[in-house]
């Protein structure tokens, strides 16, 4: 890593040096945790989500050593209207929403506009970008492949360390069994066709068992990796976490796990459930993460 990389890496890490982010870039999968909308969470507005974004920030990504934010709707404003702490690590997502299919493969796009250089002119400390993933059908030289090279480059160009994350999914045609059997493999192999495009860190889906994390950690080398908590309860990824961490993980990325019931249309409800909910399950999380939980 370049100098400035390590000091966005020092940006997302506990004092003790493991990665913890609060995941907050979802645009339409928080409408949907927005259930108390009059309409339903499709009447949820731009404004609104925005408002909401702002108080997930206020009541649960200041408390954390960083916060993962989208640029459609909470960047900059949340930067420019202080919302935003100074000792919050702010990671940007260039991303967008959803994915198009081509040859029953998966292709993320970016954000319209959103370069390296955007990332520092948003107030970024990091960029972080979604992939999805089939190392099984894609090699060193597809379409997935050569985007990672270009973006990982051009951030580093820029002096801004990107968070490759990865999702490995079902295609048509293949079996529930034969896809739960391929998983950990999965996983572990699209760290490796990552690391081998130049990636510097890792963010990646659980891969079901202790001995698949350390197929992980052995497939990323010295490349650091956080689990997702890919919308599963609490508890659950606290277990997935210390499962994780256990066997060479290097931190936690957490979404909905901490926030998906405390988004209420009312700011004055959000505020209560955010502070009461999520930031004692944040709390929890960063025991896990460090090492220091003790039941």
């Amino acid at each position: 890593m370049r100098t400035t990389e390590r000091r966005g890496l020092a940006a997302i890490s506990t004092p003790a040096g493991r990665m913890l982010i609060v995941a907050a870039d979802q645009r339409n999968g928080m409408k949907a945790a927005m259930t108390d909308a009059p309409d339903g969470p499709g009447s949820i507005s731009t404004a609104e989500l925005a408002a909401a974004k702002a108080d997930l920030v206020r009541h649960l990504g200041n408390h954390a050593p960083a916060i993962l934010l989208d640029p459609e709707v909470a960047l900059p404003a949340v930067v420019d209207d202080g919302v935003l702490s100074r000792g919050t690590g702010l990671v940007v997502g260039m991303d967008a929403s959803g994915y198009e299919t081509v040859d029953g493969l998966r292709y993320t796009g970016f954000v319209p506009e959103v370069t390296a250089r955007r990332v520092r002119e948003l107030g970024g400390d990091v960029a972080k970008m979604l992939w999805y993933l089939r190392p099984d059908k894609q090699d060193a030289e597809s379409r997935v492949a050569r985007e990672m090279r270009e973006l990982i480059a051009a951030c580093g160009d820029e002096g801004v360390l990107l968070i490759v994350e990865l999702l490995t999914y079902q295609i048509e045609g293949e079996t529930d069994e034969a896809y739960a059997s391929a998983f950990p493999g999965l996983v572990a192999g699209g760290a490796k066709l990552a690391v081998d495009c130049g990636a510097k860190v890792l963010k990646l889906q659980y891969p079901g068992s202790a001995e698949g994390c350390a197929a992980v950690t052995a497939a990323a080398g010295d490349v650091p990796w956080a689990v997702l908590s890919a919308g599963v309860d609490h508890e659950t990824f606290l277990g997935q976490v210390a499962t994780a961490m256990a066997n060479g993980a290097a931190g936690a990325m957490a979404g909905r796990s901490l926030w998906k019931d405390s988004l209420s249309v009312s700011a004055e409800l959000r505020e209560d459930y955010l502070t009461k909910r999520a930031l004692p399950r944040l709390h929890e999380l960063q025991e896990v993460v460090d090492g220091t939980l003790r039941r």
